[in-house]
């Protein structure tokens, strides 16, 4: 099995990698939104998770959320990066609003 970009990313401490959801997999009642129009999605999937944040007396805090996990984030957090063609964004897990169930 070869490598994709989604498991060549190894986030830092309290960092998730999310790939955005595709327009087609977000709810748009319908309506046609030309890409001029477009939002930037505030859904995605988490590919990876870092190890978690130290805390001020040393100790590794666990992460809450997990690879798989569908989540709503923040509309202008974390850095877009593109990597073999892929588009990905990088945020604290604190810029993660919620996990869809």
């Amino acid at each position: 099995m070869g490598t994709t970009a989604a498991t060549r990313i190894r986030p830092l401490a309290d960092r998730v990698v999310i790939k955005a959801l595709d327009e087609s997999e977000q709810m748009r009642g319908g309506l046609y939104i030309p890409d001029t129009a477009k939002e930037k999605p505030s859904q995605g999937e988490v590919v990876a998770v870092g190890p978690g944040k130290i805390s001020d007396d040393g100790k590794r805090l666990d992460m809450e959320v997990k690879k798989g996990d569908k989540v709503l984030y923040g509309k202008y957090s974390g850095t877009d990066v593109t990597l073999d063609g892929e588009e990905f964004l990088i945020l604290r897990e604190s810029d993660v609003l919620a996990v869809i169930r």
